[in-house]
């Protein structure tokens, strides 16, 4: 069975990385960066700069984009793989390996950067626990996984509140590593598994298509897109259950985009996941176009390697900041030039990681 390496879906990580980096720059340099993504973040009626807000905001689509086309990767991997002959048993073992690999990145390498002193469990913990449910549930029909994908985002808000209640009004670490993530002072969960877990069985299922030699039509997955984006209108306009307690203070556009990350509300997956539809579909006609130009290479290049550049950026990014005496110090406009030199000095070594892994199928850069 063909199961190609589609262009767009590394033009759509590639992509998604570079957005990343400008955010974990912000975070690096920008002394007014607004980090209000969760109910508990946020006081109502607080005023969010316009050009601050949407500096963050425009970060959001990683995460999601990040988790869907895991899943993807995944289905399209495993698929090649079976087909070569390899056993389900030896599928498990790298499946769960890798995903065990990714979850200790958060708590011994990120958290040095982004929390020290503190243990953080973030996208890469949510990642790598989703890849280890998956080396089981991989072997449920397709349409099943993408059901209860769905069923996992839309239920995620009840989820996150009998979490709650159950640790008798507010989270326990078991929760918050499940369904509702939580600060526990030493020890913080950002990226709860289940919610981010159903994003992943969705991407699954859409890679399943592909790996079945269906290439899905740019038209299709713009449909998929807008649909997507009808749920995100409906339920924020609604401004009830949806939103994880994150409410629209008033009808602006900054309010209407505040949406929950910590955990992820239906507003969010589905603003954020209606948004990747259209950007996939843009990249998959680019790709039936015959497209090749210099900016896609280079996405191409971020998105073929983009564990590798996500586990140096943010030292980078710190580092830099801390020697030129400026950390937390200065805005938006040093936030972007701050992220495009990071994305520049990393690039030679992305080409050179992503040769080496060519080069190399079996080794050691297979987890990474």
């Amino acid at each position: 069975m063909r199961t190609p390496r589609l262009a767009e879906l590394d033009w759509l990580r590639g992509l998604v990385m570079l957005l990343m980096t400008i955010d974990h720059a912000s975070d690096a340099f920008n002394a007014g960066r607004v980090f209000t993504d969760a109910a508990f973040m946020y006081t109502p009626g607080t005023p969010l700069p316009t050009g601050q807000f949407l500096l963050r905001w425009i970060t959001h689509l990683c995460a999601p984009t990040f988790v869907f086309l895991a899943g993807t990767a995944l289905a399209l991997s495993v698929t090649r793989r079976a087909a070569n002959g390899e056993s389900a048993a030896s599928l498990d073992r790298h499946i769960i390996a890798r995903g065990l690999i990714i979850v200790a990145i958060d708590p011994i390498w990120m958290s040095l950067v982004f929390t020290p002193g503190k243990v953080l469990f973030q996208v890469m913990y949510a990642i790598g626990a989703s890849l280890v449910c998956m080396a089981a549930l991989r072997r449920l029909p397709v349409r099943w996984l993408a059901t209860a994908g769905i069923v996992l985002v839309l239920g995620g808000e009840a989820l996150a509140g009998l979490a709650i209640w159950l640790g008798g009004g507010k989270p326990t670490v078991v929760g918050a590593l499940l369904v509702t993530a939580g600060d526990f002072g030493w020890f913080i969960v950002g990226y709860p598994l289940v919610p981010w877990l159903a994003i992943m069985m969705l991407g699954w299922a859409f890679g399943r298509r592909l790996a079945e030699g269906g290439e899905v039509a740019p038209a299709r997955l713009a449909i998929a897109g807008v649909a997507s984006l009808g749920v995100f209108a409906i339920v924020r306009g609604l401004n009830r259950y949806g939103n994880m307690r994150l409410l629209r203070d008033d009808g602006s556009l900054v309010q209407w985009l505040h949406v929950s990350k910590y955990p992820p509300s239906i507003t969010y997956a589905a603003l954020e996941l209606g948004i990747m539809g259209l950007f996939l579909a843009g990249f998959a006609a680019l790709r039936k176009a015959g497209a090749s130009a210099a900016p896609l290479r280079i996405l191409a290049v971020y998105g073929s390697t983009a564990l590798f550049f996500y586990v140096l950026h943010a030292h980078l990014l710190i580092a830099a900041s801390m020697l030129l005496g400026v950390h937390g110090k200065l805005g938006v406009g040093a936030s972007l030039i701050a992220a495009t030199a990071a994305a520049l000095v990393l690039y030679p070594a992305c080409v050179r990681f992503r040769r080496y892994k060519s080069a190399h199928p079996n080794g050691w850069a297979r987890y990474v």
